[in-house]
């Protein structure tokens, strides 16, 4: 019958020092294996964005450019058709969620009139503010073929032209305010595309 150790500090450093050895080593090896899974996904995420919120396309320049406030910097995504600008798809971002961070993509035409929006990323409450990117839902759709420079991106109860979402008003701000920075550095860099 094997004896029992005798409970000393420096036993019960030792036996802790080994535990969280292999649990971080465990750690480390899941990161590697599924890194490239994970990264692999959300490239096809983005792509699949991408298509989504412009028109069709034959050609696509990605370029990181900054905002209007300069200081953050977006990705631009310009597409083209036969060597003609069809439209750029913006991945734009805000903090103001309920949830905290939103990533978007949003599609613009050469115009600066909205094609379409897709939500990439967010941790609103469900029911409630994952409404804007619920495929039922009617609020993406209100801003399809809209122009910012005439369509207020604020909410109707800000003086804005946007309907909110019912009992998610704090996520429809954020929305329209990941748009705005969208189209404001659009309009700032469309002399680069």
């Amino acid at each position: 019958m094997a004896s029992k150790k005798e409970s000393s500090f420096i036993n019960m450093v030792l036996t802790l020092f080994v535990v969280t050895a292999v649990a971080a080593l465990a750690l480390g090896a899941i990161y590697v294996v599924t890194k490239e899974p994970i990264a692999i996904a959300q490239q096809k995420k983005k792509e699949a964005a991408i298509r989504q919120v412009l028109p069709a396309f034959d050609s696509l320049k990605v370029l990181r450019l900054p905002d209007a406030s300069g200081k953050d910097t977006l990705e631009f995504n310009v597409a083209t058709k036969g060597g003609q600008l069809v439209g750029v798809a913006i991945k734009t971002f805000t903090n103001k969620g309920f949830g905290g961070r939103i990533d978007v993509m949003v599609g613009f035409y050469p115009n600066g009139s909205i094609c379409n929006t897709a939500v990439l990323q967010m941790k609103e409450t469900p029911g409630l503010g994952t409404n804007l990117m619920h495929k039922n839902s009617d609020f993406p759709n209100q801003f399809e073929g809209k122009n910012p420079a005439t369509f207020k991106l604020k909410v109707k109860k800000d003086g804005g032209d946007v309907d909110a979402i019912t009992a998610a008003t704090i996520s429809s701000r954020a929305f329209c305010d990941a748009l705005q920075r969208a189209y404001n550095a659009f309009e700032k860099q469309k002399g680069k595309f």
